[in-house]
């Protein structure tokens, strides 16, 4: 079910994308959106772990440079049966961790220096299951084309905006509305794909480790630090990280919430180690 909900909130973002082109410039102006929005999908592709891993400053790790965080990221991965990613540290002192790559072969883990110096081993263990969850559910490549897709919905309506032809009666004159409307649904859509994903992940990571309760520890832990320690990366890079690192605004009834609710997700983790005895 969850897979569905996924590709039915893509499928609204990719009709959006259609709906603002044609808007704006007919049904060539629909083509070139959704080429647009292809060939965007396509670099960013082959290149999001590079940006991501330098927005949040980065650098990867050997075994030899961090032998128990390599260990434990190789006995993880065993366990949920995927090659050994590359693992990074990044240095800001806000426990937080993320994966990104565009698959299983080419994925990247990493960890906040707050998270090695804050949590506890059974602790640390949970943060990267969950993060080999999200490998192995694909979630880096649906978080890089509804990050793409949102993006070019954006640029879009602001080429609509502005544009010289803008009102000449080349699109509909639903356009210049449409072209107000559609990045804030567009980015509504892109923040609940990365919610539903979170759920996910968070359920798949504590099968791998085996520790629930010790991921809804971690988890409580990164919320409060967060809350009164924003990170300073750039907003777009933010929902790939297991807890929000800005400031934990929730928006409008969470529709503008990158992440879902820490305690829900916590009281998910709580009823699985229950049903576990």
């Amino acid at each position: 079910m969850n897979n569905v909900k996924v590709f039915v909130l893509l499928a609204g973002m990719t009709a959006i994308m259609g709906m603002l082109g044609q808007a704006l410039g007919g049904q060539s102006g629909m083509l070139l959106a959704l080429l647009a929005a292809g060939a965007m999908n396509f670099y960013m592709y082959f290149n999001s772990s590079t940006k991501v891993m330098k927005a949040y400053k980065a650098q990867t790790i050997t075994r030899e440079q961090a032998p128990e965080l390599y260990g434990i990221v190789d006995k993880l991965r065993q366990r949920a049966d995927l090659p050994m990613p590359t693992v990074g540290i990044a240095p800001q002192q806000q426990p937080n961790a993320f994966a990104t790559g565009r698959n299983a072969e080419h994925a990247v883990v990493c960890v906040t220096q707050g998270l090695l110096d804050m949590m506890s081993e059974d602790e640390l263990e949970g943060v990267l299951a969950h993060e080999l969850g999200h490998i192995k559910n694909r979630d880096m490549l649906l978080q890089t084309i509804s990050a793409t897709l949102s993006g070019a919905v954006t640029v879009l309506a602001r080429f609509g905006l502005y544009s010289p032809h803008q009102g000449e009666g080349r699109g509909s004159p639903l356009g210049p509305l449409l072209a107000l409307l559609a990045p804030i649904v567009a980015m509504v859509l892109q923040f609940a794909i990365s919610r539903s994903r979170e759920f996910k992940a968070d359920a798949v990571g504590a099968e791998i480790s085996g520790k629930p309760l010790a991921l809804a520890s971690a988890l409580n832990k990164m919320q409060q630090i967060a809350q009164r320690r924003p990170m300073d990366v750039p907003p777009s890079v933010a929902p790939i990280a297991q807890v929000n690192p800005l400031s934990g605004f929730r928006g409008l009834s969470g529709l503008f919430s990158t992440h879902p609710s820490t305690e829900k997700r916590i009281a998910r983790l709580q009823a699985m180690a229950a049903s576990n005895g």
